[in-house]
C-alpha cells in the first residue's frame, strides 16, 4: 500500500538539511530503484523552486510499504530525523486515485 510521509521542519533547518541531504537522498533512491517511490520533495519556504537562504518548511514523500508500521519505521530512520531537521513527522495510508 502507498503511505504519505509529511514532515515539518524546525525553524532555520537549511544548514542541518544540507549536511544530511546525501544520506536522505540515498534512501529515497533505493525506494525509487525498487519501484516503490511515487513522489518525494521538499516544501520551499517561499513561492520559488529555489528558495535560497529561505530554505524549506518540510517534506512530502509518498512511497509503498508493506504496512503502516513499516512506513513509520522507515520514516523514523530518516537521516533528517537523526540530524534534527524535522520537528514532526506524520505517516498515513494513501490511496492513489489519479493519474
Amino acid at each position: 500500500m502507498w503511505y504519505s510521509i509529511v514532515s515539518e521542519d524546525i525553524e532555520n533547518s537549511l544548514a542541518l538539511r544540507s549536511q544530511a541531504r546525501p544520506q536522505h537522498l540515498d534512501r529515497l533512491n533505493i525506494l525509487k530503484e525498487q519501484g516503490r517511490l511515487l513522489v518525494a520533495g521538499p516544501q520551499p519556504a517561499i513561492d520559488n523552486v529555489d528558495p535560497g537562504a529561505a530554505g524549506f518548511t518540510g517534506s512530502l514523500i509518498i512511497a509503498e510499504f508493506n504496512s503502516l508500521e513499516d512506513a513509520q519505521h522507515w520514516a523514523e530512520a530518516d537521516p533528517y530525523v537523526a540530524a534534527g531537521v524535522y520537528q514532526s513527522v506524520s505517516v498515513k495510508p494513501f490511496k492513489k486515485v489519479l493519474p
